[in-house]
């Protein structure tokens, strides 16, 4: 068990999201499910919890209810080891949501989302001030990122 699990309060629609997340990543589950009784706020029978693993790494949804929405204020980074991965991840994330620049991302459920190349955290680990610089350029430039371009503007190019 992972010591800290990200929980998202969804209004009603939990189980639309999880579904959809976990077909998008690798190594993803669903795992428990409860469910609203006659007590609470939900309907008696309908979708209370469900935890679910993306790529190795657990969550729980709660159908809440309206009482609260997602900010982009918490994002959550996948940094992907490919082109492909980038591109598929965000072209599939982003149907129904807000494209941002910088790999940013709002989905169609309102969470928020960078994907990146794993090289980039390594890239803005950087001591050089003038490389740093240039990446932040190009970034700045692009909505879904293009690994090769930014290694380019990092090396200088």
């Amino acid at each position: 068990m992972q010591k800290i699990t990200p929980f998202l309060w969804f209004n009603n629609n939990a189980e639309e999201a999880v579904n959809y997340y976990t077909s998008l990543f690798k190594n993803s589950r669903i795992g428990l499910i409860t469910r609203y009784g006659d007590e609470g706020h939900g309907i008696n029978g309908s979708i209370r919890t469900i935890s679910f693993t993306l790529d190795g790494q657990e969550f729980m949804a709660l159908n809440g209810g309206p009482v609260f929405s997602f900010s982009q204020a918490i994002s959550f980074l996948v940094n992907c080891d490919s082109q492909e991965e980038i591109d598929r991840l965000w072209d599939k994330l982003s149907e129904g949501g807000q494209k941002q620049v910088c790999g940013w991302l709002v989905d169609k459920f309102g969470i928020t989302w960078q994907i990146a190349p794993s090289s980039l955290g390594e890239m803005m680990k950087s001591d050089s001030c003038e490389k740093q610089q240039r990446l932040i350029n190009a970034l700045l430039q692009m909505e879904k990122l293009d690994a090769d371009i930014l290694k380019q503007a990092f090396e200088g190019l």
